[in-house]
């Protein structure tokens, strides 16, 4: 059984990575053909032919619909078949599934659950986006071996970066530095403040400082797949309250997270920043420094994905800082437990019946 959670909105792609060509996506296990209709949206269908299976992905589009490249079967964009070739009657089980889409600053969203729930109000979003006073910039799809709780556990977990990321994100002066979790509301919140430390490389590179800083981590995880990280840093002299920190240097990075397969995820990232709005330069000097630290976490990724699958003598060990991702691990087995009582609810037939 597939650990995924269907009823969501997950991240398809960045928009630039969808044109007026057939092209396949692998999303919670199901393989999806998008393509961006005449009027410019994006349309997803199963990619899957009901005749003899092939991929439509294979065909070929013929206006706003796609032809199965083995027999010429023809589907619109609400899934249904359009044509038959060498017949006129159309039965009814000729048909593909259509996901909803939602599209918004350049992020594709897709709905792979109940389309009847798919609500476009609940799309991620944060006022940042539409801020002047914030520049927003998609960097990269970082492909990783590893099962997608992993990857969102680690995007909830400050401590990791002291260790992990000791020349970009994080140094020695944060390793005794309790992490703090918040469970109550739609995020799990995991946050800890430096104060009167040197500036992590990242700050080094871009906030300009010349002494010791005041630094925060604040790392917000949605179910089921989205992570946003608020970090900064502002001059230790200035004494900045928590809810004064935009007064600093501060960037959000945007973590969207794709369960592709049990062990494969995609996680496309970005950021939003109050610095160097106008620096377009700016943005590629924190995408490199933003790549050498997230390939840092997909080494430790997936070596734990490698040693997950390996037999275990006993069960992994929990301290202090795992509070978030035990919660997380919580909130994800209750969707799960939840869609599948409603799956039971409304087709209660076994799955296998006996015929003599």
């Amino acid at each position: 059984m597939t650990n995924f959670v269907k009823n969501a909105w997950y991240v398809a792609g960045w928009s630039t990575e969808i044109d007026d060509s057939l092209r396949r996506f692998t999303i919670l296990g199901d393989h999806v053909v998008m393509f961006r209709k005449s009027c410019g949206t994006v349309a997803a269908l199963e990619d899957r032919c009901p005749h003899r299976l092939l991929p439509l992905s294979k065909g070929k589009r013929i206006g706003d619909t796609v032809q199965c490249g083995y027999h010429g079967l023809t589907f619109d964009c609400s899934g249904a078949c359009v044509r038959v070739p060498g017949q006129t009657n159309l039965p009814k089980s000729a048909y593909v599934v259509s996901y909803p889409i939602v599209e918004k600053h350049g992020i594709v969203w897709i709905w792979m659950g109940d389309p009847e729930r798919a609500d476009p109000s609940k799309v991620f979003d944060m006022p940042e986006f539409s801020d002047p006073g914030w520049a927003a910039h998609h960097g990269d799809a970082l492909h990783l071996r590893s099962n997608y709780l992993n990857v969102a556990e680690n995007l909830v977990d400050p401590a990791h970066v002291s260790f992990v990321h000791p020349t970009t994100l994080g140094n020695a002066a944060s390793e005794n530095v309790p992490v703090h979790v918040q469970t109550e509301g739609e995020a799990i919140v995991a946050w800890r403040w430096i104060r009167n430390a040197e500036p992590i490389g990242f700050f080094k590179a871009f906030g300009g400082f010349s002494g010791n800083v005041d630094r925060w981590h604040y790392y917000y995880l949605y179910t089921p797949c989205t992570a946003v990280i608020d970090f900064g840093s502002i001059e230790t002299e200035k004494n900045c309250a928590e809810e004064d920190r935009g007064e600093g240097v501060r960037i959000f990075a945007l973590h969207f997270m794709t369960p592709v397969t049990e062990t494969y995820t995609i996680d496309r990232w970005m950021h939003l920043r109050n610095t160097a709005t106008d620096d377009a330069e700016a943005a590629d000097r924190m995408d490199a420094m933003f790549r050498k630290a997230f390939d840092e976490d997909k080494e430790i990724l997936e070596a734990v994905q490698e040693e997950e699958l390996r037999p275990q003598r006993r069960r992994p060990i929990r301290i202090a800082i795992d509070k978030g991702p035990l919660v997380y691990r919580k909130r994800i087995n209750d969707l799960l437990e939840l869609e599948r009582t409603e799956d039971l609810a409304a087709d209660p037939s076994p799955a296998f019946v006996y015929h003599d």
